[in-house]
């Protein structure tokens, strides 16, 4: 995997996937050491960001690794004008790896071809956020001992949902059942529909999900994003559609977990916390340990 870059989760096979799950596995246990000491890592998020540049910055920090890079493109030269691509060109000679996030979608790709170093997409508008799907897939599989043969639901926006579209792609790789449960305005695009359908699993599409929710094995709730939304009065009329609460997981399974990519708004209740079956904010975490085997594969150190 060295000196490749990680655009989208289709960039990597099944076995290279499990690799770098294992190897976070190891990281979990051993978080701190020297392995990115003399290495720079550039952060260029464009777009607003809390979990993801933090837990990566943690994850480059505990690995004795240097960060440059910027928060607010506003307040870098492309404010002047400067194009994508010479800022881009003139971070490779800066730095070993770049972590790149873009509103536009296929940034990205584009930044991977110019780039003398590996990228790594931390999210490029509604298309993907690979890294994020790594640790959903660490936690899927540390919850529930396998990642084959279970009942996904994901719930909330799945139109402009760049986490739920990497994580379909990924799961499908191991037998999954998915359960699509939006709003008509939100609903997955027909795109992913097809592609399940061509590697003939099954999906089943709900406007609610109160009367089935016990056949769930992992719940994954996204909130709704204004930011994706031209006019608000639309954001207005579908923001609270689904609101997880702790009465209504009486009856699920007793290995169901509930993701979230975070943040989170209104979408699931503050009684849900206190639930063992409440999984969202360790699987923050997780994403400390799994960036840092990514980004120990990419730099071939691992």
């Amino acid at each position: 995997m060295k000196n490749r870059s990680l655009v989208s989760i289709d960039d990597f096979t099944s076995d290279e996937v499990l690799k770098i799950l294992d190897l976070a596995a190891e990281f979990e246990k051993n978080p701190v050491s020297r392995l990115l000491e003399g290495k720079v890592i550039a952060t260029l998020f464009f777009e607003p960001s809390t979990r993801t540049r933090l837990s990566f910055e943690s994850a480059i920090n505990r690995l004795g690794g240097k960060i440059v890079g910027f928060s607010e493109a506003g307040a870098t030269s492309l404010a002047k004008g400067e194009s994508l691509h010479d800022t881009i060109k003139m971070v490779s000679s800066y730095s070993d790896l770049i972590v790149m996030r873009h509103p536009i979608e296929g940034s990205a790709r584009y930044a991977s071809e110019i780039a003398s170093v590996p990228v790594i997409n931390a999210g490029d508008g509604a298309n993907q956020h690979p890294t994020q799907t790594m640790l959903d897939l660490y936690s899927i599989r540390k919850t529930q001992g396998t990642l084959n043969n279970l009942n996904v639901f994901m719930v909330g926006d799945l139109k402009y949902g760049r986490t739920v579209h990497s994580l379909m792609m990924a799961m499908s790789r191991w037998n999954t059942t998915f359960n699509f449960i939006s709003p008509e305005e939100l609903k997955m695009p027909e795109e992913f529909k097809i592609y399940l359908e061509n590697l003939g699993l099954k999906y089943y599409e709900h406007l609610d999900f109160t009367d089935i929710i016990s056949r769930a094995d992992i719940i994954y709730m996204t909130r709704v994003q204004r930011e994706r939304f031209s006019d608000p009065i639309e954001y207005e009329k579908v923001k609270n559609v689904y609101v997880l609460k702790n009465s209504m997981l009486a009856n699920t399974k007793p290995n169901m977990r509930i993701l979230h990519p975070l943040p989170r708004v209104n979408e699931i209740h503050t009684d849900v916390d206190s639930n063992p079956k409440a999984y969202y904010f360790e699987q923050a975490l997780n994403g400390v340990y799994t960036r840092q085997a990514i980004l120990c594969s990419l730099l071939g150190i691992k």
